[in-house]
């Protein structure tokens, strides 16, 4: 079926080869690709959005409706999600962005014919249905890093099918107008989708390729958009009186919870590593053993200790009661750890973001801080986690700042990057997403 599409499309654009050769020509054509590509996205970001929300809420719908069968229910998802990312594509697991970042480097070294293990649509396939299957079981899991994989699959396909006649498009180029389109249609965050590609995507120069981020980042954001419409990720928190005196404050959690998020970093490569090695049957009971401890959260402690964590980071910065207790935010944290080492499908962005306002929320109960100091700390501690993680501050300070609105404390969130920066390199020097892809290449 496939195929028959890919010929179907080649057929409808040959026309366009007989058009007389000029300048304006040679324009239109190499920017058909960057739009084409970024309308898929914003289409397909939407749908596999929607997918994920239904199986966050089919999870919650099973646990209130079954109880203590989850303990056998649970275990299916998690094994099934797996095995399916092992049997038809491997290099769909985890994340997504350790992936796209080392097919930029395998198109830099000339191994090409390695990208379709990294890109491609049965990746692109296999990383929708593992991590809905991972979210159905209780998984604490994101979408945002596998939708910037799942966009650099699609504009890696387009591509693939070009013809032969087409004008020259640089492959790298369009990797990374998918992963950044990806992020701006997942998050409704144009900004941080270009500042991701600048910081997280490259180390080189961009001007020679600003224009078709750019282009792909707008297109797939307005295709989002005018099917959902235009949207906060988490809406308008309020911080109406702005307390300086909290700098320290600010200072202080964000150095601790950015060495929680080197913590996060250690033993997740750690722990990835130690799984690597197991053999068939230990793997499927590790996988068992993490649906089981994720179940027993869920159903003895907090049901939204599974999932994306959204829930817990709208309660607290909107609810009545901002507090969480104890066992929130490290179950939040030990959940999304043992998931995203499952070598199933599913990233860590939306889970870095819940990690960090569970434990700023548990700070400021501590501290019993009145409720703007509340928001601005669990904010920065969104910041701090999440930079901990990437190690991408500008992308982590832009993003929040986008999904919050809160152009206000832009200082304060990059004051919460820079110190969940260094305290996250103190404890870990790579990054999350750079020991992750090193081990990738490595294995080839």
């Amino acid at each position: 079926m496939l195929k028959q599409a890919q010929n179907y499309i080649i057929r409808g654009i040959d026309w366009l080869k007989d058009l007389p050769n000029d300048k304006w020509k040679l324009s239109v054509l190499s920017a058909i690709p960057f739009w084409v590509g970024a309308f898929l996205v914003g289409l397909i970001s939407v749908f596999y959005a929607q997918i994920f929300h239904w199986a966050e809420d089919a999870y919650l719908y099973l646990l209130k409706s079954f109880g203590l069968w989850m303990f056998l229910i649970s275990p299916f998802f998690f094994v099934f999600g797996w095995y399916i990312v092992r049997r038809y594509a491997p290099l769909a697991s985890g994340s997504g962005i350790p992936q796209v970042v080392a097919s930029l480097e395998i198109v830099q070294t000339k191994r090409t014919h390695l990208l379709p293990l990294f890109l491609g649509i049965p990746v692109m396939v296999v990383k929708i249905a593992s991590s809905a299957l991972l979210t159905l079981g209780g998984g604490v899991i994101g979408r945002e890093g596998p939708t910037i994989q799942i966009s650099a699959s699609v504009f890696k396909w387009l591509y693939d099918i070009l013809p032969s006649w087409w004008p020259r498009i640089s492959p790298k180029n369009m990797i990374m107008t998918g992963a950044a389109a990806g992020l701006a249609a997942a998050f409704n965050t144009p900004l941080g989708g270009l500042v991701f590609a600048i910081e997280e995507l490259t180390k080189s120069h961009i001007s020679n390729f600003k224009n078709s981020i750019f282009i792909g980042v707008v297109i797939a954001g307005i295709t989002a958009q005018s099917l959902v419409g235009s949207y906060l990720y988490l809406g308008y928190p309020i911080v109406t009186t702005i307390n300086y005196s909290m700098i320290g404050l600010v200072i202080l959690s964000s150095l601790l919870i950015g060495g929680l998020a080197g913590i996060y970093t250690k033993l997740s490569i750690k722990l990835g590593n130690w799984k690597w090695s197991l053999n068939r049957f230990k793997t499927v009971l590790y996988l068992i053993l993490v649906s089981l401890f994720i179940t027993a959260m869920s159903l003895y402690l907090d049901e939204r200790i599974a999932g994306t964590g959204r829930d817990i980071i709208l309660s607290t910065l909107f609810g009545h009661d901002k507090y969480v207790e104890w066992f929130q935010p490290i179950g939040k944290f030990l959940g999304s750890l043992f998931s995203f080492t499952t070598g199933a499908a599913g990233g860590v962005f939306a889970p870095s973001l819940s990690i960090g306002a569970s434990f700023s929320a548990f700070f400021s109960s501590l501290l019993e801080l009145n409720s703007d100091n509340t928001n601005l700390l669990i904010m920065t501690g969104m910041v701090a986690f999440l930079t901990g993680i990437t190690r991408s501050p500008f992308t982590s300070a832009i993003l929040v700042l986008e999904m919050t609105d809160r152009h206000n404390l832009i200082f304060f969130f990059m004051l919460a990057a820079l110190m969940g920066n260094i305290a996250s390199r103190r404890i870990h020097r790579k990054s999350l997403y750079d020991s992750i892809r090193e081990n990738l290449l490595n294995r080839l």
